[in-house]
Order: structure tokens, then sequence, then C-alpha cells
């Protein structure tokens, strides 16, 4: 009993103050993809066995395209057609955010995927002299395959600190 009286009787801890939300600032098209050019990663989200999928990948943007490489067995490789006309909606999503300040950006672009094989007998055109601006794979696997979207619809956001 005495002890609960004490309890009652501290002082209680000041509430912590409320975190100021970011201010939101839509950014233009061309700001949204020099910053996805600019990040290391992002995630890819498509169709798998008629669900929704999402990888996190590495990518390359080359002539407003993005590149993404990838090998024969993976489940985006199934999901995404071969071929230069073909194609599959799917959407892709890179961001920077600082936990701590709350403050960053978000870049969303929905587009038609389509698949090149990277190698010389492969079913797709691939031009080698391109090659270059391919992005180098993080994985340990044989990247063979190569996913170009072709962006139709680009959003993003820039978060301000409010302080």
């Amino acid at each position: 009993m005495g002890d609960e009286r004490a309890l009652r009787a501290r002082p209680q801890d000041p509430a912590p103050a409320p975190r100021r939300r970011p201010r939101t600032v839509p950014l233009s098209t061309e700001e949204a993809m020099r910053l996805l050019a600019g990040a290391p990663f992002g995630r890819i989200v498509f169709t798998e066995h008629a669900l929704p999928a999402i990888r996190l990948v590495n990518h390359a943007l080359v002539d407003g395209r993005i590149m993404i490489r990838t090998h024969r067995g993976a489940a985006l490789t199934a999901a995404v057609p071969a071929g230069p006309t073909a194609g599959a909606v799917v959407v892709y999503e890179a961001d920077d955010i600082d936990a701590e300040t709350r403050s960053g950006w978000s870049v969303t672009v929905t587009g038609y995927a389509r698949l090149l094989a990277m190698e010389p007998e492969g079913d797709a055109v691939w031009d080698p002299a391109g090659q270059e601006q391919v992005p180098e794979p993080w994985f340990d696997a044989e990247m063979t395959h190569l996913v170009v979207i072709q962006p139709e619809i680009v959003a993003g956001v820039r978060l301000i600190a409010v302080s």
C-alpha cells in the first residue's frame, strides 16, 4: 500500500512534445526522374500468380527508361513478357527518407516493362554497345536478362521537415 502512494505522489514525466509532420511538396516529372537516377536501389511491383509481388532491385536510368538486371529463373523474369512490343504493367518505387528528421523524397513510376535477353543467342534483340549503361548486378547470380520499364506515370513528393 505504501508503494502505491509513493507511485501516485511521484510527479509525472512530462509528455513528449508532439512531432511536427513534414510538409509535402509534389515533384515535377523531371525532378522525380533525376532523383530516381541517383538512387542506388528501389522496389519493383509486378504480378505473380495473379497477386502483387515486390522485389528489391538495383537499377539504372538510360534514355528515360528504368533498367533492371535479372536472371532466367527469377519471378520477375517470368512475369514480364519478352520482345520489343510486349509489356506488363509494373510499378517502380524508390525513396530516400531520413526517419529522424522526417525529410527526404519518394518517387513512384508506373509503366510497361518488357524483357530483353542479354545473351547474343537470346530471344530478344539487345544492343551490346549499350551494355556499359546496364546496372551492375548486386546478387551472385548470372544476370542474363534485362527488364526495361518505359515510364507512363511519374509521381513524386519531397518531404520537408518543419521546425
